[in-house]
């Protein structure tokens, strides 16, 4: 049985969704209460679990057989989520993905596997999946998605250059990707990035 807790307006009823992705040692519970602070009345909330909390083993840029079974998993957890959207019949220019640290990777890694227009993509630390980007797997054109990307300069788990390079990547795809980039260090989710997100996605 997929882990997906499905919250906010009833799917049926829904004409947005968002996907919520947690970051690891967390769970489906603690992603959802970010709704406390993002403007997502008017969203059914879908937030896949992962298997004791953590989407795949190993640092997001590990060499890729260490994390490949695991993040092959996820990220069919992930489509598993979407698919419950679909069948809603919500279009994907509705649909919005949310994650934190290894859940905003894991976000950025789905929408740029399958790229269409959606209703934005909002990365609060995360960066594309891999040792190195690999472009051959990614494919589709965002149709001017906005994409969200926040984290500190100096995060201990996402570097810069990788946050760039996803940049680089997604524009190139179609995306257009809004960075906001701290002087802290702190591996969090700031009110500059909620305010940002909620004036200017949700």
């Amino acid at each position: 049985m997929t882990k997906i807790k499905v919250t906010g307006v009833p799917l049926a009823e829904a004409k947005k969704a968002a996907i919520l992705i947690h970051g690891r040692g967390a769970n489906a519970e603690s992603i959802l209460s970010l709704s406390q602070y993002l403007t997502l009345d008017e969203y059914a909330l879908l937030a896949p679990e992962a298997d004791g909390g953590t989407w795949y083993p190993y640092s997001f840029m590990a060499p890729d057989e260490a994390n490949r079974a695991a993040l092959s998993k996820s990220l069919e957890r992930i489509k598993a989520a979407w698919d419950q959207i679909a069948q809603a019949d919500i279009p994907s220019e509705n649909v919005v993905l949310i994650g934190f640290s290894q859940g905003a990777c894991l976000s950025l890694e789905f929408a740029a596997q399958h790229a269409r227009k959606l209703g934005g993509v909002i990365a609060f630390t995360g960066g594309l999946i891999g040792e190195k980007i690999q472009e051959e797997k990614y494919s589709g054109d965002f149709e001017g998605t906005k994409i969200f990307i926040g984290s500190s300069e100096k995060d201990m788990h996402v570097p810069l250059s990788r946050i760039k390079d996803s940049e680089t990547l997604l524009s190139r795809m179609g995306a257009k990707v809004k960075l906001l980039i701290f002087k802290d260090s702190n591996h969090t989710i700031r009110k500059e990035e909620i305010d940002w997100v909620n004036e200017n996605i949700l």
